[in-house]
């Protein structure tokens, strides 16, 4: 399995945020996690970049290779695991192109380097017409689009979104999903937690059901959305 975790535990001081994850996630597939708030979709993506500590007994490997033996920038830089944060988490005060050059900062390969920037800028075309913008002039959409952009430019193979549909308008929320679907067609493999269940469900092709730290249910995303539980919890039946 491209990505497999098993028995992913963490706390925070006394408070148990995951208690024994079970999952997979195969290469060149969408996955999605859904839940409520405080159900542990972010400590989950958290935990894979390695950002919060595990507990004994957690095994997380990532094409066979042990993921606890790499702090979180060798996680990026060694392994191609991107993480698109809850917040987007730009830098402000520098250009769209200077956030999307900065996560180039462990690659060598100038040629790659430049095909994935006009990629970049295929996808998102906004992103193009305000290159020298400052990342933090931008709105909610465009800042989003420039987050993804930039896990895109890390040479990644994975990426982790956490909540890329919060605070967008409708259409630009189907313009991210949209441009997320292309991205995956091309060969990066997607994982992503979302509150927004029914637009999740509709572009991942598996998703999992977490709460209080526990997944709960978990299936192929058709599946799922028929499942009279989930309907009513999270996709307002």
């Amino acid at each position: 399995m491209f990505l497999e975790i098993e028995n992913l535990r963490v706390s925070y001081e006394k408070i148990k945020a995951l208690q024994g994850l079970d999952f997979q996630v195969g290469r060149g597939e969408i996955v999605c996690m859904i839940g409520a708030n405080g159900a542990g979709k972010s400590t989950t993506l958290q935990a894979i970049s390695r950002m919060v500590p595990v507990e004994p007994g957690t095994r997380m490997t990532f094409k066979g290779k042990d993921l606890l033996k790499y702090p979180a920038d060798r996680v990026v830089s060694e392994l191609g695991i991107s993480h698109v944060p809850e917040g987007r988490r730009l830098f402000g005060n520098m250009t769209i192109l200077e956030n999307l050059k900065l996560a180039t900062f462990a690659r060598k390969d100038r040629p790659g380097i430049l095909q994935d920037m006009e990629r970049v800028f295929a996808i998102f075309p906004r992103l193009k017409e305000r290159e020298s913008q400052k990342s933090g002039t931008l709105s909610g959409g465009e800042q989003q689009m420039l987050a993804i952009g930039r896990a895109f430019m890390s040479a990644r193979q994975v990426m982790l979104l956490d909540e890329p549909s919060m605070g967008l308008a409708p259409l630009l929320m189907l313009d991210v999903f949209e441009a997320l679907k292309a991205i995956s067609g091309e060969g990066t493999t997607i994982l992503l937690v979302e509150q927004n269940a029914r637009m999740a469900l509709r572009f991942a092709q598996r998703g999992y059901v977490l709460e209080n730290g526990v997944i709960s249910l978990k299936g192929a995303s058709a599946e799922l959305i028929a499942n009279p539980l989930v309907e009513k919890a999270y996709l307002g039946g």
